[in-house]
């Protein structure tokens, strides 16, 4: 469906630092989005499936690290039967950790799955229920390339969450773990100073607290900027993708016109946002490698020179440091989580910052514009069509009809005129309400059927049967009927293709894809015909291959026709005229604080 731009309501831009709503709204989206999913118990499930691995990796790391011990005391005492023993028992526990690393990784995958399915379900659901897709197109910057929110923002998204989520589950439950041992055995370090002795409860313990908090504040400190960075990313490169896209749809116009020289510049400035985002992220990743990669390297010494005071002093073995090394190393490591996500951390909460924006915006679709009028609808009982005191609404102003109370009988044609930009797809889209912002009130035939024909129709993919019958799937008709639809329109040589599977909107021409859209008037014969301006499209046979079908087989069908119809004014039993008021109220800019809001409160 087309319009003029003027109909539009554009909200606020919204800029792509600026995290709308903030990250608890964000997040309650997604865990709605996840609660009435039908993966919701199969996802339950899979979590308590890797907690239980998770736990029972732990508890064979804490015996990997008991078992340290004893062989390097082996080694020490040169024991080669202690040795040889200590390897055959290393075996049995590598064995069942390696069982439980792949067990992990598999649910780790099906959890990623299940949240990819449940977060695009839901987008999808969301979006496509009744009249909101086209308000989401009409709701300004936040509207724009949802597909790429819905197919690659939320699979990401998924990816991010899993990943991120289990990798935190993981430590939180290593640190539990292994934060007693570590306690455990600082309780035997003495030291020595000055002829005193003294102890420190937990001595390693706090050192690893100190070192890993030190470094996530300065990681984060360095890091926090990739989230509003990697949003900008996303926003750009979805710019360049619709670029790239829209110039593929209508390449064979861009060749004719050689405007091959100017789509390549606007492609090159697109790609120089996306190149310009991507540099403010590397340079602050880099600033961020000084610091996680400085403190990686010397983590590895770090464990050591902590305990190095006690083995010197000679009240701690060989064994007995190199098992408090390694469980110094698995605190770290779990209180290091943060340090080594920083970037991924930002790359969750820019995603989950655009996902649950979408969402919320399609949420709140609904709800928008509460503070406007709203048209009244309604169902007449006598199969009539009535228009009582309409007026409609849109940011250039208001739209009025020559007749403030219009009732149009059944089977009675309409021609609905005015001047361009005067409102008459606007009254198109609230006739099928799409656009309900407004005054007065519009009454539709109860119990019939009412089709609605745009300048440019839509074809769905699939067979010629099923552009026909779309929206249904085309059992309810015969083979005869879809032939005699086509014979009406002149396309007779399409009756044997009805099985062929091919793009048709690139196969046909312009002519012949509005003659298909009228073809399937023709099979479906609905009570009443709403048309925005597709008979003026035709040429001269097409157009009277229309008229004659409407003359004929569909005589006692009802038509509210909009636009000039110079050739078929005497096709219409009368008229009516549409008006810009531009002196009156237009309809509010719509706030991305209001979006949110509205979303919450939905």
């Amino acid at each position: 469906m087309t319009g003029n731009s003027d109909n539009k309501a554009h909200p606020e831009p919204l800029p792509a630092s600026v995290p709308d709503g903030g990250f608890p709204i964000h997040l309650k989206m997604a865990r709605q989005a996840l609660a009435g999913s039908p993966v919701r118990r199969s996802l339950t499930w899979l979590c308590i499936g890797i907690l239980a691995v998770i736990v029972a990796t732990s508890v064979g790391q804490i015996v990997l690290n008991r078992w340290s011990k004893p062989f390097y005391d082996a080694l020490e005492r040169r024991d080669l039967a202690a040795f040889l023993d200590q390897l055959i028992l290393f075996a049995a526990i590598a064995g069942s950790l390696l069982v439980l690393n792949v067990l992990q990784q598999w649910l780790n995958q099906m959890i990623r799955l299940k949240l990819r399915e449940g977060l695009t379900v839901d987008l999808i659901t969301e979006w496509l229920r009744p009249g909101r897709a086209f308000r989401l197109a009409n709701a300004g910057a936040v509207g724009v390339n949802p597909d790429q929110r819905m197919q690659q923002d939320a699979g990401h998204l998924a990816d991010l969450t899993t990943d991120l989520g289990v990798g935190l589950l993981q430590a939180s439950i290593l640190l539990a773990s292994f934060v007693g041992v570590l306690w455990s055995l600082s309780s035997g370090f003495v030291f020595h100073i000055g002829g005193s002795s003294f102890s420190i409860p937990g001595y390693m313990v706090w050192a690893a607290i100190m070192y890993a908090g030190s470094a996530s504040w300065l990681s984060w400190l360095v890091g926090r900027p990739l989230i509003g960075l990697n949003s900008e990313r996303y926003s750009r490169e979805a710019e360049l993708r619709f670029s790239m896209v829209r110039i593929n749809q209508n390449i064979d116009a861009i060749s004719l016109a050689r405007g091959e020289a100017d789509e390549k510049r606007r492609l090159e400035l697109d790609l120089q946002g996306v190149l310009m985002a991507l540099r403010r992220i590397f340079l602050t990743q880099i600033n961020l490698a000084w610091v996680t990669d400085g403190y990686g390297w010397f983590t590895v010494v770090a464990p050591i020179l902590v305990a190095a005071p006690v083995y010197f002093a000679g009240d701690l073995s060989f064994g007995g440091l190199m098992m408090a090394v390694g469980a110094f190393n698995q605190v770290h490591a779990s209180l290091r989580w943060f340090i080594n996500n920083v970037g991924a951390i930002a790359d969750w909460r820019a995603t989950l910052m655009r996902v649950g924006m979408i969402r919320s915006v399609l949420v709140a679709a609904d709800v928008l514009h509460e503070t406007e009028e709203r048209i009244g609808f309604g169902e007449s009982f006598d199969g009539s069509l009535g228009l009582d005191g309409l007026e409609l609404v849109s940011p250039s102003g208001r739209t009025k009809l020559s007749d403030p109370h219009l009732r149009v009988k059944a089977g009675e044609r309409l021609l609905v005129t005015g001047e361009a930009g005067a409102g008459k797809t606007l009254l198109f889209r609230a006739l099928a309400g799409l656009w309900p912002w407004g005054r007065g009130r519009i009454e539709l035939p109860a119990g019939r059927q009412l089709s609605f024909l745009p300048r440019a129709s839509y074809l769905p993919p699939g067979s010629l049967r099923t552009v026909l019958s779309y929206p249904s799937d085309g059992r309810e008709f015969a083979d005869e009927d879809f032939a005699t639809a086509l014979d009406a329109v002149g396309l007779e040589r399409l009756a044997p293709s009805l099985d062929r599977v091919a793009p048709w909107n690139e196969e046909l021409n312009s002519d012949e894809l509005r003659l298909v859209a009228f073809a399937r008037i023709r099979l479906h014969r609905p009570d009443w015909v709403i048309i925005d301006e597709a008979f003026d499209t035709l040429d001269a046979a097409a157009h009277q291959r229309v008229r004659h079908m409407f003359e004929g087989e569909l005589a006692k069908t009802g038509v509210v026709y909009f636009g000039p119809a110079r050739n078929s004014r005497d096709l219409f039993d009368r008229t009516v005229h549409l008006a810009k008021d531009k002196r009156g109220p237009a309809l509010k800019r719509v706030r991305i604080k209001e979006m949110a809001k509205a979303a919450v409160t939905a």
